[in-house]
């Protein structure tokens, strides 16, 4: 199974070394997304169509088409229609949800598409030939490892979570697993829904609820622009830690600053959109096979390497 993002990298030049394919032979490689509703969704899209715009400038021989849809519903709708009008060579796609989407996706997978799934998986993972993702669980468990280390391993901690969802699940169990057997103690957890606003709201209750917050974990850096703005105007000064995770270019302009209160991040980048769609076009025009999963792994983004990171002129 494909396991880093050196064998993606290395599938890519392979797909980019391949050279064209014929304009007779063209595949073609429809993306589904959802449309841009947030910080994250709008990196998605970006990404995606910066792929698509490369893939179809490089090779004649294939055609990436990216549909965007607002809900779970539309989705559904949009891979029918896409299914229905063009034959599809592969579907790459990124669920609104897991449930609505399994049984439209077996569908085309039936008619003999190649089936690449990102981030939030399908209810039947045999319907996929490709799975791509980042490292949930790492992101919460090496954000838990960096304050454990700062803090000597004592603090009162507030956590926001995003929505009830696998990937929320998994990022608050590394987060435990990696403040277990310390004295780093969870005073509230409460979900603000991956939403700015909410976790203002949900902060300016946590201040108001307790004296002493020594860190802040919002899991999600939509959610974390949240908090800092909550921490700024209740004039705080006690809060030695407040940090997220994604990678969103304003937070990560503040760890290649230095700042104090965010001095490190952790990736969950939309570019794995991208990503999952040069890998798609590899299993065409790369003269081998690509199938499997490929997690991306979450190290700690630090002043030192955020510039690689860094995507300025992304909307994320």
């Amino acid at each position: 199974m494909l396991r880093n993002a050196l064998i993606a990298a290395g599938v890519t030049t392979a797909l980019l070394a391949a050279g064209p394919a014929s304009a007779a032979e063209k595949k073609i490689i429809a993306v589904s997304i959802p449309a841009a509703d947030h910080g994250w969704t709008a990196g998605v899209v970006y990404h995606a169509n910066a792929a698509a715009k490369e893939i179809n400038k490089a090779f004649p021989g294939i055609e990436v088409i990216v549909k965007t849809s607002p809900s779970a519903n539309a989705q559904v709708s949009a891979i029918e229609d896409l299914s229905a009008t063009r034959k599809l060579d592969a579907l790459v796609i990124l669920p609104h949800s897991s449930e609505e989407l399994t049984t439209p996706v077996k569908t085309i997978k039936d008619k003999g598409s190649f089936i690449t799934v990102v981030d939030r998986g399908l209810n039947d993972p045999k319907i996929q030939d490709l799975y791509v993702a980042g490292d949930n669980i790492a992101v919460g468990y090496n954000t838990a490892k960096f304050l454990v280390e700062k803090m000597g391993g004592k603090g009162n901690l507030v956590v926001l979570r995003g929505i009830p969802t696998v990937i929320d699940d998994e990022r608050i169990k590394g987060f435990k697993d990696g403040i277990a057997g310390t004295d780093m103690k969870i005073l509230d957890i409460q979900y603000a829904n991956w939403n700015s606003d909410e976790a203002f709201k949900l902060m300016q209750d946590y201040l108001a609820k307790y004296p002493q917050i020594d860190a802040v974990w919002a899991n999600d850096d939509d959610m974390l622009l949240g908090v800092l703005e909550a921490i700024k105007q209740s004039g705080r000064k006690e809060i030695k830690f407040a940090l997220g995770g994604n990678g969103m270019k304003e937070i990560i302009e503040k760890v290649k600053a230095g700042d104090p209160v965010t001095p490190v991040e952790t990736p969950y980048p939309p570019s794995m959109i991208k990503t999952a769609i040069y890998l798609t076009a590899a299993h065409f025009a790369g003269h081998a096979p690509v199938r499997g999963s490929l997690k991306l792994d979450a190290p700690l983004i630090t002043k030192e390497n955020a510039e690689e990171y860094y995507f300025p002129d992304s909307p994320f």
